[in-house]
């Protein structure tokens, strides 16, 4: 029998730690798609009813758009989180983390207030607030990644591009 040496045991200890790790990942990606989730709720019954007969801005994309667009988008947050946590932990970047926490409750947010609630106006406050978080999102994350900073950058492109949906259909109806 073959005794174990401290160099034969370190792909065993290498192993909890890569566990962890892709575990946070899966939570991190995992907690996008429960609030995209939730906020696909919110949108089941409004997109076939006012929405759906809302006058929108001619840039407005097909329906089918939105699920691939956000899938990847949550995604790239995760991923970008996770980066940020691997380089610096919870403790080291709590400030940049807790940003991230903060503009996904208000990404939860906006879905239920636009469509469920049709308080257009409220969801263009929200979504503006937002966008602000993930510009400020993207600065605290390029301070542990750069990565994980650019990552957000789609994020951001998106809300923007969303911000300019949200006020059309407020100004059209």
């Amino acid at each position: 029998m073959t005794a174990i040496t401290p160099q034969h045991a370190a792909p065993h200890r290498d192993a909890a730690p890569r566990a962890r790790s892709l575990l946070v990942l899966a939570v991190l990606v995992g907690a996008n798609f429960v609030v995209g989730a939730l906020g696909s709720l919110a949108t089941r019954t409004a997109v076939d009813g006012w929405y759906a007969d809302a006058e929108k801005v001619p840039w407005n994309p097909p329906s089918w758009v939105f699920g691939p667009a956000w899938s990847l988008l949550y995604v790239l947050m995760g991923v970008a989180a996770w980066l940020v946590w691997r380089r610096a932990g919870w403790s080291g970047a709590r400030g940049a983390l807790s940003l991230y926490v903060v503009q996904l409750a208000l990404n939860a947010a906006w879905t239920p207030v636009f469509f469920a609630g049709r308080y257009v106006w409220i969801a263009l406050a929200i979504i503006v607030a937002l966008l602000g978080l993930v510009v400020a999102t993207i600065v605290a994350f390029r301070r542990h990644s750069r990565v994980a900073a650019w990552l957000l950058v789609p994020y951001a492109a998106w809300l923007a591009f969303a911000t300019s949906l949200n006020l059309g259909v407020g100004l059209l109806n």
